[in-house]
C-alpha cells in the first residue's frame, strides 16, 4: 500500500538565480494528481532531510486541462500537471519548469514569447465593433469542424517546449503560432488579412525553420493536428512566395 509520494523539484529563487534541487515526501491519497501533491508541499514545505524551506510556487487555474497554466516537465515529459495522476508516474516524480521559456521562479516561466508570436502573425479577426454588423459569413460544417480543432489551443507552451527548433539559436516562432496562422487563414474574414499573416509565416521566423520532428503533436494536451497545420501552411507559404515572384 502506497503511504507517501516522493517529489524531486527543480527550484529557482529568481530569474537571475541558479537552479537547485529539493526533495519532498507528501501523504498519498487515491486519485491524487501532481497539483494535489504540490499543494501538500505548499502546506508543509519541509524537505525529506527535515529542512524547513519556502513554499514551492507554480501556476494553475482551472484544474481541468482547459487553461494551460500548469504546464511543466514531469519525469522529463512536458505536460499538464492537473491531468498527471501520481499513480501512473514513476517515483520520485521529477518536476521541472519548461526549458524553452525563461524561468521566473521555481516552476513558473515567462511565456510572453508565445503572445508576441501571435502579434506577429496577426492572430485575431479584425472587425469594426463600433456598430452592429449583422450576421457573420456562413461557414460550412466541415470548415467549422476543422477550425474548432485549432481553436482549442490554450497557449500552454507544451509544443514549443518539445520542439527542438525553438531555442536561443533559432528565430522560429514555433508550432503553436504557425497552427494559429492556419486557423485565422481559415476564417472568411481572417482571409482578408491572409497576405499580412503570410509575410510573417515566410519570414526568417516562419515555417521554413520547422524541422518536421513531430514532437509537437505528441505532447499537445488538446490533440490539435499540429503537423497537419504545418504541412498545409507550408503549401500556402510556397504558393504565396511564388505569387510574389511572378508579380515581380
Amino acid at each position: 500500500m502506497t503511504t507517501g509520494i516522493r517529489l524531486k523539484i527543480k527550484r529557482q529563487d529568481g530569474a537571475a538565480e541558479e537552479p537547485y534541487w529539493e526533495e519532498f515526501e507528501v501523504p498519498y491519497r487515491k486519485n491524487m494528481n501532481v497539483i494535489s501533491a504540490l499543494m501538500e508541499v505548499q502546506r508543509n514545505p519541509v524537505t525529506v532531510e527535515g529542512k524547513q524551506v519556502r513554499a514551492v510556487v507554480w501556476e494553475y487555474n482551472c484544474l481541468e486541462e482547459v487553461c494551460g497554466a500548469c504546464s511543466m516537465r514531469i519525469n522529463g515529459v512536458v505536460r499538464q500537471a492537473c491531468s498527471a495522476l501520481v499513480d501512473r508516474l514513476q517515483q520520485p516524480i521529477v518536476l521541472e519548469p519548461m526549458s524553452t521559456f525563461p524561468t521566473l521562479k521555481d516552476l513558473i516561466v515567462n511565456r510572453q514569447m508565445m503572445f508576441a508570436g501571435l502579434q506577429k502573425i496577426k492572430g485575431w479577426i479584425a472587425i469594426d465593433g463600433t456598430y452592429p454588423l449583422g450576421a457573420g459569413p456562413r461557414i460550412s460544417p466541415n470548415e467549422q469542424q476543422e477550425a474548432y480543432r485549432y481553436s482549442t489551443c490554450m497557449t500552454c507552451g507544451c509544443c514549443l517546449d518539445a520542439c527542438p527548433n525553438v531555442n536561443d539559436h533559432s528565430p522560429y516562432l514555433g508550432p503553436q503560432v504557425m497552427a494559429q496562422a492556419k486557423y485565422f487563414n481559415l476564417h472568411p474574414i481572417g482571409k482578408m488579412t491572409q497576405n499580412e499573416r503570410m509575410e510573417a509565416v515566410t519570414s526568417d521566423e516562419g515555417i521554413a525553420n520547422c524541422g518536421n520532428s513531430q514532437n509537437c503533436v505528441q505532447v499537445c494536451p488538446k490533440e490539435i493536428p499540429l503537423t497537419t497545420a504545418l504541412a498545409d501552411l507550408n503549401r500556402q507559404a510556397n504558393r504565396f512566395v511564388l505569387r510574389k515572384l511572378l508579380k515581380g
